[in-house]
């Protein structure tokens, strides 16, 4: 038997913005399982995310991150900065392969790449 992802969840304070944030930079629809408590997204493409209320998210880097693609990965950085998220951080393995590091509004820390350097 083999395993399937089906959901990625984040602890978080606020699920129902943080979700309504990350609809927004996915482009995907939010549906309440329990409003304030968990909340879903379910993207275009991928698998679904969810977002929990905790009272205390694990402070520093996040267990488990994001790594994001698009077309053009500066465009979508910008977008993403524009909607609230912070750039904390740009990397590559040589110049074969470079990535932007940023956090969502409550500080979870996710990556777009931006392929050839």
């Amino acid at each position: 038997m083999a395993l399937s992802v089906e959901m990625i969840t984040v602890d978080c304070t606020d699920p129902d913005a943080l979700a309504q944030w990350w609809a927004q930079a996915l482009g995907a629809q939010v549906t309440a399982v329990a409003a304030g408590e968990f909340v879903m997204l379910v993207p275009p493409d991928g698998p679904r995310l969810a977002f929990q209320r905790v009272p205390d998210p694990t402070p520093g880097k996040n267990r488990v991150h994001l790594d994001l693609s698009a077309a053009d990965g500066e465009a979508e950085v910008s977008r993403l900065v524009g909607l609230g998220a912070t750039e904390t951080g740009r990397h590559s393995f040589g110049d074969d392969f470079s990535w932007v590091v940023l956090a969502d509004p409550e500080g979870n820390a996710f990556c777009v790449g931006l392929g050839q350097g």
